[in-house]
């Protein structure tokens, strides 16, 4: 995945640290060769390769993730859509690492239907087939089911006290042994520099950040994110710098995070209320941040 991956846990007597480490190393690994568009020979890549109405079979992992990904999306009215591969990659995002300007606006020209429309699966056989031409991304939530996946090999392992995270992408399960909780830092959204905004306890719960400070291309005077608006088929900018979410599941906080920017401030604080979801949303202010934080679907700091 091109970043790093890490596990912090207090284990039962006896543990065999050679095999953890072994496991934790295949849990992400795996996830990455089923659904990196980097890797040419991935399991997503075959699917994207694949003619139209064929059926494919894919690994039950990916099968997952791909069923999560459509409920979110139409969950979130097509505001988080994984069929927005040739946007990502047209804009310098993906492989290539180049910006096609021309292409980026020939596709924002096209008539586009969200992957939830254009992709079937039949999860009784393990397989998914596109009913119309659409190039998948899964950045906005493979990451997330990793975490997911670094949890699920400790807890084979009998390991039940643990954070896990890749990238800032966090789990926690349990407390440690003096009683506290797991604190992850937030992240101050600024460009080029790293610096704590502020922390989280966590407890049997994920944490998951989406925001245009990381990834980004500059044209012009505009900086545009690495996250594509589906709606207007354009990478993100605007004063939104970043939404946290909390959910049971990386995986589900991972995508929720991407859903509630893409939508905005405005439309994004509406639905985590509606849902009651646990989101912050840290908008720019001049040369400093609001923030609008959100707790059991509760208004409860803005300022």
């Amino acid at each position: 995945m091109g970043t790093l991956y890490s596990a912090v846990f207090f284990a039962p007597p006896g543990l065999d640290e050679q095999a953890v480490n072994a496991g934790l190393f295949n849990a992400v690994d795996r996830v990455d060769q089923q659904m990196s568009t980097w890797k040419a020979d991935s399991d997503l890549c075959r699917l994207n390769t694949a003619p139209v109405g064929q059926w494919q079979a894919v690994p039950r992992e990916l099968l997952q993730v791909l069923h999560t990904a459509l409920l979110v999306s139409r969950e979130s009215g097509g505001a988080f859509d994984i069929g927005v591969g040739d946007l990502v990659s047209a804009w310098g995002f993906g492989p290539a690492k180049q910006l096609d300007e021309q292409r980026a606006n020939a596709l924002r020209m096209q008539q586009r239907k969200p992957a939830s429309e254009v992709l079937e699966i039949d999860s009784s056989t393990a397989r998914v087939r596109k009913v119309e031409p659409v190039a998948l991304d899964l950045s906005g939530i493979a990451k997330g089911f990793g975490v997911d996946e670094l949890a699920r090999c400790l807890e084979r392992f009998g390991v039940t006290r643990y954070l896990v995270g890749i990238d800032g992408e966090m789990r926690a399960r349990g407390l440690k042994p003096d009683g506290q909780a797991w604190a992850v830092a937030i992240e101050k959204p600024l460009r080029g520099v790293r610096e704590v905004m502020g922390v989280m306890e966590l407890t049997n719960a994920a944490i998951a950040t989406s925001g245009d400070y990381r990834h980004w291309v500059e044209v012009g005077n505009t900086h545009y994110a690495h996250t594509m608006d589906p709606a207007r088929q354009m990478p993100l900018s605007g004063e939104l710098a970043a939404v946290s979410v909390v959910e049971s599941r990386c995986m589900l906080a991972d995508a929720w995070a991407t859903a509630l920017m893409v939508l905005g401030v405005e439309a994004g604080s509406k639905l985590a209320q509606r849902r009651g979801m646990d989101a912050l949303f840290v908008l720019r202010d001049g040369e400093g941040f609001k923030e609008l934080s959100i707790v059991g679907g509760q208004v409860q700091t803005q300022c």
